[in-house]
């Protein structure tokens, strides 16, 4: 067994045991599983396997990722955190100085995340739906970068509208492109193209576009910068 950096992924690390090559991050709340990963302990510390099929951003960073923008201490907009598998990870990487200000519109999913929360003190739960920033505008501050993954037809201009009010000039966004949510009558390549086109009209540079398939069908991984 091994555990290894990867390359310009800050605090995201391979694992390697039987021949076989997991990501995985070193567990802010040791001794606690979020989504019954799998708890490593290698050198006298504690990491949790990043489950690719449960986690977007962890396909994107096996398939290639070339840069991961999430620092210690960042401050992130996630859009569509839902019960917060993926921003259990990223609350790894930020540390106890980041924060994580998670959104989601749906009542179950956000009672869940809540318990993590109670766990974990730089994720910050709330309730509301990401088509309407000005609802949650009084309690988000400016940040660094912002993470989305939801399950919307408008999934572009709901990222526009969010880092506007919210994205630091120079800022980052990381974005799951559902295609089937947006328009199951197009080929998915072609849903990807029309989203980018939409984002670099609207100032982002797309600097990397990540087919998720064989972890997740019919997605794409827009990772890119706000101008």
């Amino acid at each position: 067994m091994s555990i290894k950096p990867i390359k310009n992924i800050e605090d995201v690390f391979w694992y390697y045991h039987d021949e076989v090559k997991k990501i995985a991050t070193l567990n802010l709340n040791p001794g606690k599983s979020v989504y019954g990963e799998e708890l490593i302990h290698f050198d006298k510390k504690e990491y949790r396997t990043w489950v690719l099929s449960r986690s977007k951003l962890a396909a994107a960073i096996y398939k290639g990722l070339s840069e991961l923008p999430i620092k210690k201490g960042s401050k992130i907009l996630y859009l569509g955190v839902s019960s917060g598998s993926t921003a259990s990870h990223i609350s790894d990487i930020v540390g106890d100085d980041g924060i994580i200000y998670g959104v989601d519109f749906s009542h179950r999913s956000i009672r869940d995340f809540l318990v993590l929360c109670s766990e974990r003190k730089n994720l910050i739960p709330i309730l509301a739906d990401a088509r309407f920033p000005e609802s949650y505008r009084m309690l988000v501050q400016e940040v660094e970068g912002i993470y989305m993954d939801v399950a919307q037809p408008q999934q572009a201009d709901i990222l526009i509208n969010n880092a506007k009010m919210f994205l630091k000039p120079g800022g980052w966004i990381m974005m799951a492109v559902k295609s089937q949510s947006i328009d199951v009558s197009k080929a998915p390549e072609i849903v990807y193209e029309e989203q980018k086109r939409i984002l670099e009209k609207n100032n982002f540079e797309i600097k990397e576009n990540i087919k998720l398939s064989p972890f997740s069908l019919d997605h794409a991984f827009f990772y890119g910068i706000f101008k």
